[in-house]
């Protein structure tokens, strides 16, 4: 059994191209011997956002704090806040976008550990 805070979880920023102001912690993954899953927390600040991209598998989130959407393949924004959960299809091109101009946005990303 593994127990972590993620207030003791290193943050590391996201750097690459299409994404803004991206900080990515890994509180439980492959290097905690998990055989499938792999908890990722993001955390977008005012303005940031996700790179608009597609994954070969689902994956599933929960808001931990704040506001944003979620951009559809149609470029459709959705609206998400805190305590929501949202599920991506595998091949559903999504974006996440902190919507707000004072306040991060903090979400788990559950994804199988190769996309971790």
């Amino acid at each position: 059994m593994i127990i972590k805070s993620l207030k003791n979880v290193k943050k590391t920023p996201v750097m690459m191209d299409g994404i803004k102001n991206a900080f990515r912690q890994v509180p439980i993954g492959k290097e905690d011997g998990s055989p499938n899953i792999s908890f990722r927390v993001f955390t977008l600040e005012p303005g940031g956002h996700t790179l608009y991209h597609i994954h070969e598998s689902e994956h599933m989130n929960y808001i931990i704090s704040g506001e944003g959407a979620i951009q559809d393949e149609k470029g459709e924004l959705h609206p998400v806040k805190e305590g929501d959960f949202s599920l991506i299809l595998p091949h559903e091109k999504h974006q996440y976008k902190n919507m707000s101009d004072t306040k991060d946005l903090v979400f788990i990303c559950a994804v199988m550990k190769e996309y971790e």
